[in-house]
Formats: structure tokens, C-alpha cells, sequence
């Protein structure tokens, strides 16, 4: 006696089903997976062509770039910027819209071999201008009072580690910023003084100084490292010493953890450099100026 069944359509037995429902449920599997596969490949090709320039807002000084994990020089970054390339401005703690770049190239005398390029319309104010498409600014800096006692003491103590125990403290800055998201504030710290009552004067005065200090919590423990400064236990004649100051703090790279960007400046010119700061060193990473 054959198989029986209902209507013109054979019934299929219960195991053939469940055969076919697994098979059919591992190729809507595999189409999930294939498409996920296909959408990071075009994400990763996409971030791996695109170049996300750091400009100097105010002068236009191309810094340099991020690129795939990997930095480029101020050369490099000018030639790969488009005319009408979107930047977004950003001061040290506001994002302040953005403008566009015009073609780059150089800064002409004195600086010859700087990289610039003009942005439209002209910010009036702002610090750095970059071009990613991700917020640079995912946690706003918080700028607190240079009179505090225990900010005194660590710089003369630091003071004091550099041959300089008796010099005046004049802590001209101070910032507060998570940098790599780890829910603890780091505080940064700038100080000068070279005796003077205006600028930068070109030769260093014995007991003079000017850096930038990172703080921050390791292990249970404040860590003091020196992100760029110089100290002068003894004078120095036309050596033209440079004032150090933090001009933005910017995720430029995309990766969550923002760089410390910091300008030095002197008698004659002066330059803006970004650096990563790791509870294991500090690394320069893109830098740029402009002086006779």
C-alpha cells in the first residue's frame, strides 16, 4: 500500500520538515553574516581612504593629519586636502561651527615651507579646525582656578625637581578633562615666568620656566609627567625661549581619547603641537609653526 496523502500534495514526513526549516534558517544565517561582513569591509575601505586634516584656525597652518591609524606630516596633509574640503572649528571648550578650506599652499616668507590654507568664512574665534566627521569634543574641558593651593605646591615641587626651588610659581592655566574616557578627570597644568611683565623676551633670565604638566591618577597614585617646557636654573643670551600654553583638547584621531594640542610661542614666532598622552609617555605626534 503506498504512502498515504491528503489532496494532490504529498504530506512530508516530519523529519524531511525539520531538514528543510534548518536549512533554511542557516542560508538566512549565512545572507545575516555575508551582509555584515560586505557593510564592515565597505566601512573599513571608506575610513581606510579618508584623511582627517588638523588645522591652526586662526592662521590657517596645516598641522598635520590622521590617517588609518598612522600620522602625516604637514606636507603630506596639504596635498591631500581639497578645495572646498569641510572643517569643523573648534575652540577650548566649544564647537564653533564650520568653513570651509580653500587649495593649499605656502605661507610664503618667513616660512617658506609652511603648509597653510585659508578657511571661509574666517573664524573669529577658534583654536583648531579638523576635518572628521565624528565629535572631537566628547568631553568638554573645565577650566578651574590657577590659585589653588595643592596646584601651587605640585609646580614648586616640580620646580624644585628641575633646579629651580626658588622660583616664583605662575601658573597661567588650568584644565580639567577626562582625556581617555575612563570616567577620571586628568588636570593640566600650564606655567610661565620668565620675569617679565609682557611677551616673551628673546633671551632667558636665570630662574625663569615655562611648560605644561599633566596629572593624573595611576594605580592609586597622582602622576606628574611633563607634556613640553623649558627651565633655565641659569640665564641664557638670545636663546629665544618659548611660552607654552594648552590650546585645544581634541579626540583628532577618532579614537574615543582626546590629544593634548599645545602652543608654544616666541619672541619671533611660535608653533602648535599635538601630543598623545598615555599614563606611559608622552608622544609627539604632528607638529607645525612659523618664526624668522
Amino acid at each position: 500500500m503506498g504512502a498515504p496523502h491528503n489532496g494532490p500534495f504529498p504530506t512530508l514526513p516530519a523529519t524531511t520538515l525539520a531538514v528543510h526549516n534548518r536549512h533554511q534558517l542557516m542560508n538566512r544565517s549565512r545572507f545575516i553574516v555575508v551582509t555584515i561582513l560586505v557593510l564592515i569591509a565597505l566601512h573599513r575601505a571608506d575610513a581606510a581612504g579618508r584623511v582627517d586634516a588638523i588645522v591652526e584656525a586662526q592662521t590657517g597652518y596645516i598641522i598635520g593629519a590622521a590617517s588609518d591609524g598612522h600620522w602625516l606630516d604637514s606636507a603630506k596633509a596639504a596635498a591631500l586636502i581639497k578645495p572646498g574640503a569641510s572643517f569643523r572649528v573648534y575652540d577650548l571648550t566649544r564647537d564653533m561651527g564650520t568653513a570651509t578650506a580653500s587649495k593649499p599652499g605656502s605661507a610664503d616668507e618667513p616660512c617658506p615651507d609652511t603648509h597653510m590654507t585659508k578657511l571661509s568664512p574666517k573664524p573669529d574665534r577658534g583654536a583648531i579646525a579638523l576635518s572628521a566627521s565624528w565629535n572631537a569634543l566628547p568631553r568638554k574641558p573645565r577650566i578651574a582656578d590657577v590659585t589653588q593651593p595643592v596646584y601651587v605646591e605640585a609646580v614648586r615641587e616640580f620646580l624644585a625637581q628641575h633646579r629651580l626651588p626658588q622660583a616664583a610659581v605662575k601658573i597661567t592655566q588650568i584644565l580639567r578633562v577626562d582625556l581617555d574616557g575612563d570616567g577620571s578627570e586628568e588636570v593640566l597644568i600650564s606655567a610661565t615666568n620668565y620675569l617679565t611683565k609682557d611677551g616673551v623676551p628673546s633671551s632667558a633670565p636665570g630662574g625663569s620656566y615655562s611648560f605644561v604638566l599633566l596629572r593624573r591618577m595611576v594605580s592609586g597614585k597622582v602622576k606628574t609627567q611633563l607634556v613640553a617646557g623649558e627651565f633655565y636654573p641659569h640665564g641664557k643670551n638670545f636663546n629665544a625661549p618659548n611660552r607654552y600654553s594648552v590650546l585645544a583638547l581634541l579626540d583628532v584621531d577618532g579614537d574615543g581619547k582626546m590629544e593634548v594640542i599645545v602652543e608654544s610661542a616666541y619672541y619671533e614666532g611660535g608653533a602648535t603641537t599635538v601630543y598623545r598622552c598615555t599614563p606611559e609617555k608622552i608622544e609627539e605626534l604632528v607638529s607645525t609653526g612659523c618664526g624668522a
